[in-house]
This record gives structure tokens, C-alpha cells and sequence, in this order.
């Protein structure tokens, strides 16, 4: 068991999300910041274990979540990878950005937030139910 108290960040615990942390170490004030990696253009038969593998290369990968789709259950492509510290996540993003895998070029950055996206399943699609009316004018 760790023995450092976890510190979260305000605005990073949206419901749903994966937590970042930081981890600090009062006796040696030593933090660790956990970097999250975005890992884009995999092919639809990469698995988590493949991803964890390919970065373990560079430092010791906390998480590894590829992202499927809801109803089928398939891969999107793309996933995300968290790296133990900054330091491995930029060696793992200058090593892996464009390089071949599984005969595809990789995407790596790091992840940005999610932006919040109104829920429900509205497209803003009219069906034609309003063309009694005047066309506006701007």
C-alpha cells in the first residue's frame, strides 16, 4: 500500500472520467504526476495487453484502456495509456509518435480532458416540420 496521501486536481473528477493524481511524498517532497496518453490509429484487433507491452519500454504503464463501442463491443482505433511519471510519457510519445505498429503509424500525445458534450441524442435535425414559416433573415 502506497503511503503518500492522494491530492486530486479541481475540474478533473467529471463523472466518468479516469482520475488524475498526484501522488506526493511529504517525507522526501518528491511528487509524481501520473501522465495520461492519448494512442490513436491502432488497428481494430490491438489489444490492452499489446498496448501495455509496446510501452512498457519506456517506463511502467499504470493504466491501459483501449475504447470500444457501445453496441458492438469493437475497437475504435484508439485508446489511452497512463504512464507512472511525465518523464516516461514524454519518452514514450518522442519514441512511439509516428512509428509502425501492427502495420499501422501510431498517434501518441497526451490526452487532453474530455470537453463536456451535452447529453442525449439530439443531432439537430429538422424533418421539414417548420416550413410554413418565413425563412429568417440575418
Amino acid at each position: 500500500m502506497v503511503d503518500c496521501p492522494l491530492i486530486f486536481f479541481e475540474g478533473d473528477l467529471k463523472p466518468g472520467s479516469r482520475e488524475r493524481l498526484l501522488l506526493a511524498d511529504f517525507n522526501t517532497n518528491k511528487k509524481i504526476h501520473h501522465m495520461k496518453l492519448y494512442v490513436g490509429n491502432l488497428t481494430f484487433n490491438t489489444t490492452d495487453q499489446d498496448l501495455r507491452e509496446l510501452f512498457t519500454q519506456y517506463g511502467k504503464p499504470t493504466d491501459v484502456a483501449l475504447v470500444t463501442d457501445r453496441e458492438t463491443g469493437r475497437s475504435r482505433g484508439f485508446g489511452f495509456v497512463t504512464m507512472g511519471n511525465a518523464e516516461e510519457g514524454n519518452a514514450a510519445i518522442n519514441a512511439l509518435e509516428g512509428k509502425d505498429f501492427q502495420g499501422r503509424n501510431l498517434t501518441v500525445n497526451e490526452a487532453r480532458p474530455r470537453e463536456d458534450r451535452p447529453q442525449g441524442g439530439g443531432g439537430g435535425r429538422s424533418f421539414g416540420g417548420d416550413r410554413d414559416r418565413a425563412p429568417r433573415r440575418y
